[in-house]
């Protein structure tokens, strides 16, 4: 039988996201709104698009040997998997989201004391209740099928629910009391499959990559030449993600500077440079760093 990981995709909020970053890792998935079994160019690979809420549970079970979901739900589905490494990237940035408790806006309710016997809506009721009996609060919790944030107030007097930039919740006059606990997007792994050295390595090589990937985000590297005694000026202003490399050219007087840096600095740095005698200067795009 030949060898072929099983590896869940998750389908929703991450999804796009997460093919991107394959994308760049050199991985070409497919996806397709009629099908939950995308297309990869690795016979190695077998994808499946799952709900990041369910993920957990089939690696767990061994349908799926690894798979991408956030931390939040492996707790809340209570899944024996292995947490293989932390990936920093979520639906719109690289930051944590984070599981909060809001109330509208114009409501009486301030803490969570407050909500001693009051209703709260969410999709993950066993977070919720764990967080409510550590503080002591009995609450009516109840399962909430999409779309939490409009319920508050008619459906319920709070809600327990995901956010990143707290658009949505600005949007809908909620203001948040509480938080439950900050959650990251995880790669996990079936048990078993960790013991079959195969697998392991091959979930092993897929991690490093998708980490060069996210290592590489919003930076570019930057080639430059600059006679040598105008060397230290430019190092002194070149912030560099390590040692720049530096080169020696045909010209005996020129050398080549080449670097990575935050892509966000570029604009002021590269009229610096220029000042302080740097020439043909080039920036360049990355896909990975593997440090």
């Amino acid at each position: 039988m030949e060898n072929v990981l099983k590896f869940g995709i998750p389908k929703g909020s991450l999804e796009e996201a997460t093919v991107n970053m394959f994308r760049k890792a050199g991985y070409k998935i497919v996806t397709s709104s009629r099908s939950y079994y995308p297309t990869v160019d690795d016979d190695e690979l077998s994808l499946l698009m799952v709900r990041a809420q369910e993920m957990a549970r089939y690696v767990e079970e061994g349908i799926l040997d690894a798979g991408i979901t956030g931390k939040d739900w492996v707790i809340e589905s209570e899944a024996e998997v292995e947490y293989i490494s932390e990936l920093n990237y979520s639906k719109a940035s690289k930051n944590p989201v984070k599981w909060i408790v809001a109330v509208h806006q114009d409501s009486n309710i301030k803490t969570l004391k407050d909500l001693e016997g009051k209703r709260v809506a969410t999709e993950a009721v066993g977070l919720t209740r764990k967080h409510f009996e550590k503080r002591g609060v009995k609450a009516q919790i109840e399962f909430s099928w999409g779309a939490t944030e409009v319920k508050c107030p008619k459906l319920a007097d709070a809600i327990v629910d995901i956010t990143e930039t707290g658009s949505s919740l600005r949007a809908n006059n909620l203001v948040i009391i509480d938080e439950v606990m900050i959650s990251t997007t995880q790669l996990i792994a079936n048990k078993e499959a960790l013991k079959d050295g195969w697998k392991k390595n091959k979930i092993e090589n897929i991690d490093m990559a998708l980490q060069a990937v996210l290592e590489a985000d919003n930076k570019v590297g930057l080639m430059l030449n600059v006679e040598k005694k105008n060397l230290d000026p430019i190092i002194n202003v070149l912030p560099a993600l390590q040692k720049p490399t530096i080169s020696n050219l045909s010209d005996d007087g020129w050398i080549a500077v080449n670097t990575i840096i935050e892509e966000k600095v570029v604009r002021d740095l590269i009229p610096i440079l220029k000042k302080n005698g740097a020439s043909g200067i080039v920036e360049y795009p990355l896909n990975k760093i593997i440090l």
